[in-house]
């Protein structure tokens, strides 16, 4: 038996629900929107990129199962055309406005999806970087509190938060030479004040928008080969906790896992070895996410053509190689039989209610759509 009619059969098995859907171009990103919609954008044509927001399978907007359904696949709502890649796309949270970025430069572009009686995705503003020629493009989060605002910056000298419809600048910050020079990987808004930003030697700094100082070094980047590059994973705080009492995720190109308590930075809370194979072109796709309905569980993703799930809650800092609960490997065995390469994860994202339901898409276009069947012994 070939190893992809194996896998079809262990799939009935293996998972509750899972949708397969072929993109007309592969997407490095997954958002979701407004009204539970999913945002998606290529990032590899010349001739312009598509945004997509796309209506989910009726199974994905309900609490519960619902066996077979007729509607199994996404629709596509509305869309637009980017002429410049789409790396990194962000819902403003309350508004129906995205922000966008990718190359040639760290300048982004503000996109605002149309009322009910019309399809497009249009472009409305482009919130131009100081020296922003030449600079990688940036990394961005947003976020709805005094106003909407968006969090972007390609490199620790220089982070800004810019209010989105008025385009001016509300707080900058930078660390300077020689750490200031460092790309960075990662940024998020732990709530309205309080920044986070991972640099690519994994590095973490936090900046509060309330303190004069801007910018200071929490976690210096950890004592590995300097040729790993690192991203991060943050969580949403608990109603009432504070947003510094989440775990941050570190994940770096071989595979390494440290996870910190952002109280307590002298220390790694858990250091594991994620079961990956040894680093391939580059981290260019490194993902990695914690389940916003499942304590304890994060996601990986950006080594080959699976998605890694882990339960950390038994992990200590003896930096042991972890086992996962779970490989996803829909995207190897799912797709066309004909293409030479087996595709890479390009990203990956959780369900904001359904504990065990993720979302991923790969370099071939395909994205998927997979709640995993629970171990007997193991269930929560």
């Amino acid at each position: 038996m070939e190893a992809a009619d194996e896998w079809l059969l262990q799939s009935l098995r293996l998972y509750r629900d899972l949708h397969t859907f072929e993109l007309q171009a592969p997407t490095r990103l997954i958002e979701w929107a407004r009204g539970d919609r999913v945002c998606v954008a290529g990032y590899g044509q010349s001739n312009g990129n598509e945004i997509l927001q796309l209506i989910p399978p009726p199974t994905l907007l309900t609490k519960e199962t619902q066996g077979l359904c007729p509607e199994r696949d996404f629709k596509v709502e509305c869309g637009g055309f980017s002429e410049r890649p789409v790396y990194s796309l962000k819902y403003v949270p309350d508004t129906s406005l995205l922000v966008t970025s990718g190359p040639p430069d760290s300048s982004l572009q503000v996109w605002q999806v149309s009322a009910e009686d019309s399809d497009v995705i249009k472009s409305v503003s482009t919130i131009a970087t100081e020296n922003g020629t030449g600079q990688s493009w940036a990394k961005i989060d947003t976020i709805s509190a005094r106003a909407p605002w968006v969090l972007h910056g390609s490199r620790l000298d220089r982070v800004q938060i810019t209010e989105v419809e008025s385009r001016k600048n509300v707080y900058t910050a930078g660390i300077q030479a020689p750490q200031g020079s460092e790309e960075l990987s990662s940024l998020a808004f732990l709530d309205c004040s309080l920044l986070l930003l991972c640099s690519a030697t994994g590095r973490l700094c936090l900046a509060d928008t309330r303190q004069p100082q801007g910018l200071t070094e929490a976690v210096p980047a950890p004592s590995v080969p300097s040729s790993e590059h690192w991203c991060m994973g943050t969580q949403h705080a608990a109603q009432g906790s504070q947003p510094s009492s989440q775990p941050v995720a570190r994940l770096s190109s071989r595979g390494l896992l440290a996870l910190t308590d952002l109280r307590k930075t002298s220390e790694f809370l858990a250091v594991a070895k994620a079961r990956v194979p040894s680093p391939g072109s580059g981290a260019e796709f490194l993902c990695v996410s914690w389940a916003p309905a499942l304590e304890g569980y994060l996601a990986i993703s950006g080594f080959d053509g699976t998605v890694h799930v882990y339960d950390t809650q038994s992990w200590d800092s003896s930096g042991r190689e972890a086992e996962p609960i779970f490989v996803h490997k829909g995207h190897i065995f799912g797709g066309a039989g004909g293409s030479r390469d087996p595709p890479l994860v390009t990203v990956h994202t959780w369900h904001l209610q359904k504990p065990r339901t993720l979302l991923s898409a790969a370099s071939d276009g395909s994205l998927h759509v997979w709640d995993w069947v629970q171990p007997c012994g193991k269930c929560g």
